[in-house]
């Protein structure tokens, strides 16, 4: 399940990820969250924190997460990932240097760092 979560600015999509995420998650509540701040904002932040619970991802969502990516390639105006998993942590410090916007991977426990950081 991916969670949105309400309480930063308008500019800033911020979501949280919970048990194994599908490309149901993706079509039903992460795309139209996006797709309704890109009418909104030319560009906008991304805060995606994958929750204590978080157990990994469909081979759908993986393609749906791709697929949204290059759709709005240009989209993004900074991108900030939390999660205590290493080896997502690892591949968006890999693929963030090939995303055209900066990429910062924090920590769970850096939560609030990374709230500040996708604001500032």
């Amino acid at each position: 399940m991916i969670e949105i979560i309400p309480e930063l600015p308008d500019n800033i999509v911020a979501a949280k990820a919970h048990g194994k995420i599908t490309a149901e998650d993706y079509k039903k509540t992460f795309i139209p969250v996006i797709e309704q701040k890109l009418a909104a904002h030319k560009k906008i932040r991304l805060l995606y924190q994958l929750g204590d619970d978080f157990s990994g991802y469909s081979l759908a969502a993986v393609f749906q997460d791709a697929k949204v990516g290059l759709a709005h390639w240009n989209g993004f105006d900074k991108i900030a990932v939390v999660t205590d998993v290493h080896w997502v942590a690892d591949a968006c410090k890999f693929f963030g240097a090939f995303i055209p916007c900066p990429v910062m991977v924090f920590p769970n426990a850096k939560l609030d760092e990374a709230k500040a950081w996708i604001e500032g």
